[in-house]
């Protein structure tokens, strides 16, 4: 609606209405609790991984035009890898780390860690891609390109709800194999879409789909994790999952981007712009494939607290 009828700066504008909005009821509303362990901002931890993971994305999103040997997509590469490796050497030392790198030691949070960061990778970019194909190639605007996902979105909700009472049936692991499963046939249905695909079948089933998995797979990983970690650090190991969500969704869609990009080599038809989604729903498949493998493999059959 914003698009259409405003413009798409305002996708981002009206974030600063609701950022005033939730600003002024923390201020009036939220009380400060003085219970705790008194931790202090790890503000050079933050601005190290920050800078490293956008440094990174940029890198990754140059190789479109330059190529992968080009300085201007080296340089940004190399100072990314060298600002998250200064951003681990902080965190090994802070005394307040941001990332405590001592919780990654323990299974259940590394395990599901990695699980979130490829499924991330995959899923967030399907918001995207769905979103161009359906404007680009089969001519939505953008109000029926939104309406068009509102069934994916229902689907994730409904995931979400359901993967609690599957997880206390058959545990939490086979639950996140068995939503990583369901996304990927999503993913390997959406890398058949055509040109002239029909909503039904190009958008709306395997759209749900993929996120129908998504909301299954994400519950279980972030109880996996938080299990395993002492409950003092269950906020830490609950943002931790989150980052490592966030950091697969942003570089994923700048991998995603170029090889869309590549496949395509600049002909914007909507035939070779089908192609390059599809290898990018495709590339999406095989992800989570090999995601589901290692959750099965590594995620821990029960919850830490639970086998203890």
């Amino acid at each position: 609606v914003l698009v259409e009828t405003l413009s798409w700066r305002w996708v981002l504008l009206i974030n600063v209405p609701v950022g005033a909005v939730v600003l002024v009821a923390a201020a009036r509303w939220i009380t400060e609790s003085r219970a705790g362990d008194g931790r202090r901002l790890d503000l050079p931890g933050a601005v190290l991984v920050t800078a490293g993971l956008a440094t990174l994305a940029y890198g990754v999103s140059q190789t479109e035009q330059a190529g992968w040997t080009a300085v201007s997509t080296v340089v940004p590469l190399c100072a990314g890898l060298a600002l998250v490796a200064l951003f681990l050497l902080a965190e090994a030392r802070a005394r307040s780390p941001l990332m405590p790198l001592g919780l990654l030691k323990l299974r259940s949070v590394a395990s599901a860690n990695v699980a979130m960061f490829l499924s991330g990778s995959a899923m967030f970019c399907m918001w995207f891609f769905m979103t161009l194909y359906a404007q680009n190639v089969l001519g939505y605007t953008p109000l029926e390109a939104g309406l068009a996902l509102v069934p994916s979105s229902i689907a994730v909700i409904v995931g979400s709800k359901v993967a609690p009472r599957l997880m206390r049936a058959t545990g939490p692991r086979a639950v996140a194999v068995l939503g990583t499963l369901v996304a990927t046939a999503g993913f390997a249905w959406q890398s058949t879409m055509t040109a002239d695909g029909a909503y039904l079948t190009a958008i709306m089933i395997p759209g749900v789909l993929m996120m129908l998995g998504a909301g299954l797979a994400g519950t279980p990983l972030a109880s996996l994790a938080t299990s395993g970690a002492a409950p003092e650090e269950a906020g830490l190991v609950s943002g931790l999952v989150n980052t490592s969500r966030t950091m697969g969704g942003s570089l994923g869609l700048a991998v995603m981007a170029t090889i869309a990009a590549a496949r395509t080599n600049g002909v914007d038809t909507p035939q070779a712009l089908t192609e390059g989604y599809a290898l990018v729903f495709t590339t999406g498949t095989a992800v989570l494939a090999l995601g589901a493998l290692l959750m099965w493999a590594w995620l821990p059959r029960t919850p830490a607290r639970q086998a203890d």
